[in-house]
C-alpha cells in the first residue's frame, strides 16, 4: 500500500516551500520520497523532482497556442492529463512499492470547484492505483468535502505572522475554529465588510454547522513544528499502522490515542529521526 500527501492551496501559500521542506525531513527519517509536480506554471522547482507535468504539456506552449490566459492554460493542462491519466500511472510506476509520494497541485481553487478535472486525476489514482493520501491544505470546508480524502488543514509560513501586528483574537482562536460569531461582529466593525454582513454571518454558520474545519500551524523550518505536522499526517493516513504487526484492539487504541501517542517507538524514528546538525544543514538549504 502507498501512502503520500496531496498539497493543494491557494497561490503564494508556500505549498512548493511546503514539498521541498518535507522531502528534506521525511528522507532524514529514511523514507524513500518521490515529489510529484503537477503545476504547469511551476517551472522553478526547488525540490528534486521525480516526475514533472511539463514532460507531458507545458502551461507556455498552451497559452500561445490556444491564446489563452494563465487561469485558462491552467484548466486546459488539468483536462489534458485527465485524458492522459495513463501517462502518469506509467510514471508512477516505480516509485509506488516503496516509496512516499508528495503531490504539489496548481494553487487555483477553480480547479477543484467550478471544474472537475483536478478531482477526477486523484479520483482516478486512488480507484486504479491503491493510492492512499492526505491533503495538507490552506483551503477549507468546501475542499474538504469535494476531495472526501483524510484532510489535514495546515496554516503555513506562521513564522510570519508578526509582521501582521496583533491579532483581533488569539492565534488558537483561529487555528481551532472557536465561535464565529465573534469573528462576525469584529468584521461588521468595519465599514469596508460592512455591507457582507448577512453574507458573512451566513457562511460562518455552513461553517460551525459542519464542525469539521482546524488549522495546524507550520514553520517549514523548525524541526518541532515539522516533526508536529509529520506525526499527525501519518496517523490520519495511516502510515503509523503500516509496520505495525497488532490486532485490531491495539489499533483502535493507537487511532484513539492524542498526537503525542509513543510515536518514537517505530523502527523508522527510533533510529531514524534526525539530529539537530541535520535540521541545520536542511534549514540552510532551504534559505
Amino acid at each position: 500500500m502507498v501512502f503520500g500527501q496531496v498539497v493543494i492551496g491557494p497561490p503564494g501559500s508556500g505549498k512548493t516551500t511546503y514539498c521541498n521542506g518535507m522531502s528534506q525531513f521525511l528522507s532524514l527519517l529514511g523514507r524513500k520520497v518521490a515529489v510529484v509536480n503537477l503545476d504547469p506554471a511551476n517551472d522553478a522547482l526547488p525540490y528534486e523532482c521525480a516526475i514533472n507535468i511539463e514532460d507531458l504539456i507545458k502551461l507556455s506552449d498552451v497559452m500561445s497556442e490556444h491564446s489563452l490566459g494563465p487561469n485558462g492554460g491552467l484548466v486546459y493542462c488539468m483536462d489534458y492529463l485527465e485524458k492522459n491519466i495513463d501517462w502518469l500511472e506509467e510514471k508512477l510506476k516505480p516509485f509506488i512499492e516503496d516509496h512516499y509520494l508528495l503531490f504539489d497541485f496548481p494553487g487555483q481553487v477553480e480547479l477543484f470547484f467550478l471544474h472537475s478535472n483536478a478531482r477526477s486525476v486523484i479520483n482516478k489514482l486512488i480507484k486504479k492505483m491503491d493510492l492512499r493520501y492526505v491533503s495538507a491544505l490552506l483551503l477549507s470546508l468546501s475542499t474538504m468535502l469535494h476531495l472526501e480524502l483524510p484532510h489535514i488543514n495546515v496554516l503555513s509560513k506562521i513564522d510570519l505572522i508578526e509582521n501582521y501586528g496583533n491579532l483581533a483574537f488569539n492565534l488558537d482562536f483561529y487555528t481551532d475554529v472557536q465561535d464565529l460569531s465573534y469573528l462576525q461582529y469584529h468584521l461588521e466593525q468595519d465599514p469596508r465588510s460592512a455591507k457582507y454582513r448577512k453574507l458573512t454571518k451566513e457562511l460562518c454558520d455552513v461553517i460551525d454547522d459542519f464542525g469539521l474545519v482546524n488549522f495546524s500551524t507550520l514553520d517549514i523550518q523548525d524541526k518541532e513544528s515539522v516533526g508536529n505536522l509529520v506525526k499527525l499526517i501519518d496517523k490520519s493516513n495511516g502510515y503509523i499502522f503500516s509496520s505495525i504487526d497488532s490486532s485490531a484492539v491495539e489499533f483502535s487504541k493507537i487511532a484513539a490515542a492524542p498526537l503525542d501517542w509513543d510515536y518514537y517507538r517505530t523502527a523508522e524514528v527510533q533510529e531514524k529521526y534526525m539530529k539537530d546538525d541535520e535540521f541545520a544543514q536542511l534549514t540552510s538549504r532551504m534559505q
